[in-house]
């Protein structure tokens, strides 16, 4: 009896010189149950601790538990060790224990498997999307998953999956655009949150569009280095006061540079005439001047001031406002688009880039029929903000937006575009362009209110 149990100690013993591992046959004497503590059991690893489940009673069946430790000590070897046929072996057959195992084991495994470099991909498929608390080391900390991997776990997990995805480290730029696809909001405040992961535009741009109605991912796409003035002059409809100026002082970027390499360019386009209607959009938002000299002439009033107030004597009317834009060298849509908007910093934007005076922005304001004052006779706030806005605007950056806002609002909105808002069809937004998209989000909301 002795004898045999002697002969059990050399159980998982290296043989010394090719580190294969060797298991002799059982006896009826004894049984691979007696031996847990035996030489050749690894040193105990504190990562091998479940400290997040509860740990299950004792099993009905030991030498089932104590075999799944044994493989998954056999599966951690260093590649000094093993080799990896015979890792992946061992882990498919561990991969059937662990089927049949408690969470606790699992998730024991999980945390010994997360710190390995290499994980055979048959166990990583398994507990990648378990019950969270077996999957989250792999999820957060192995960074032996590619991406064919967190793809994977992105499209199988449930929400607490996607959200410790989310916040992995290194996160590639195709992960965000799964995880934002699934419109879970807890998922997407998470990746937001996320600084080491890179989130790619189209991923971004469907985060701003959720923004629209889950106001609180706003303050987190602000701080996302990905943002580009095209989400955030779109973000800027549906934003607060604090944030529209944010935006504003953030994104309204001058356009010097576009004008010093086009000066020479407006001589050919209007020596062809301005035929070509792609080079005259492009150089109608390059150029220094803003309001339209030949709707001026046109117009009734001599000039921008005098439209506006007369609006601000007899009430703001679809033809006043049709009049100001045009004279304002914007669409009338882009113009309806600023004067509906019910916080107003659109009109800071659209006076002070056609170098509007203060009084000429409060007469606007009280042309729309807006308070001027509250109820203790001071001035009403939210005529404080758009007087605030214009303030801390210059000239070139305040048309750059409206530019922007004219170019997306107007000339990318085609009528189909058009027709699929009012009806709430859905479109491919991948196929079309930045303006486009960002026509698609400020309009969606007037259109189909409307």
């Amino acid at each position: 009896m002795a004898g045999a149990r002697t002969g059990h100690n050399k159980c998982l013993t290296p043989d010394g010189d090719n580190g294969r591992m060797l298991q002799p046959a059982a006896t009826d004497a004894t049984s691979p149950i007696e031996e847990t503590d035996g030489p050749s059991a690894p040193a105990a690893d504190p990562a091998f601790d479940a400290t997040n489940v509860v740990e299950p009673d004792t099993p009905k069946f030991k030498a089932r538990h104590v075999l799944m430790r044994r493989l998954a000590d056999v599966v951690c070897l260093p590649e000094s060790r093993i080799n990896a046929f015979e890792r992946a072996v061992t882990a498919d057959l561990l991969v059937e224990m662990l089927r049949e195992a408690e969470l606790a084991d699992r998730a024991r495994v999980a945390r010994r498997l997360s710190i390995l470099a290499e994980v055979p991909n048959s166990l990583v498929r398994l507990l990648i999307i378990d019950e969270i608390e077996a999957a989250r080391p792999l999820i957060e900390d192995c960074e032996a998953l590619n991406d064919a991997d967190l793809l994977y776990c992105a499209r199988h997990g449930r929400v607490p999956h996607r959200v410790a995805l989310a916040s992995r480290k290194g996160l590639p730029a195709i992960l965000s655009e799964e995880l934002v696809d699934g419109i879970d909001i807890p998922v997407t405040e998470a990746l937001l949150k996320n600084l080491r992961a890179t989130i790619s535009q189209p991923a971004l741009e469907s985060a701003v569009a959720l923004s629209q109605t889950h106001p609180s991912l706003i303050p987190l796409i602000l701080r996302r280095p990905e943002l580009r003035p095209s989400s955030a002059y779109v973000m800027f409809w549906w934003a607060d006061s604090d944030v529209r100026r944010t935006i504003l002082s953030r994104f309204g970027v001058n356009r010097e540079i576009m004008q010093d390499m086009a000066s020479d360019v407006f001589a050919m386009a209007a020596a062809e005439k301005w035929q070509d209607p792609m080079s005259r959009k492009a150089l109608q938002f390059i150029e220094r001047r803003q309001r339209n000299r030949a709707a001026i002439e046109k117009s009734p009033y001599v000039s921008l001031e005098a439209a506006i107030a007369d609006a601000a004597e007899r009430g703001m009317t679809r033809k006043m406002a049709e009049e100001i834009s045009y004279m304002s060298g914007l669409k009338p849509s882009t113009g309806a688009k600023l004067l509906r908007d019910p916080g107003g910093e659109g009109l800071a934007v659209l006076c002070k880039a056609t170098g509007l005076s203060k009084k000429a922005l409060r007469a606007l304001w009280r042309s729309l029929r807006r308070p001027m004052r509250d109820e203790q006779g001071r001035m009403h706030p939210d005529l404080a903000n758009v007087l605030m806005a214009y303030d801390m605007l210059a000239v070139d950056r305040a048309q750059t937006v409206l530019r922007y806002w004219n170019w997306s609002l107007s000339s990318a909105l085609t009528h189909v575009m058009l027709r699929a808002l009012s009806r709430g069809e859905d479109m491919d937004m991948d196929g079309l362009s930045v303006p486009q998209r960002a026509a698609m989000l400020a309009f969606s909301a007037d259109l189909r209110s409307g």
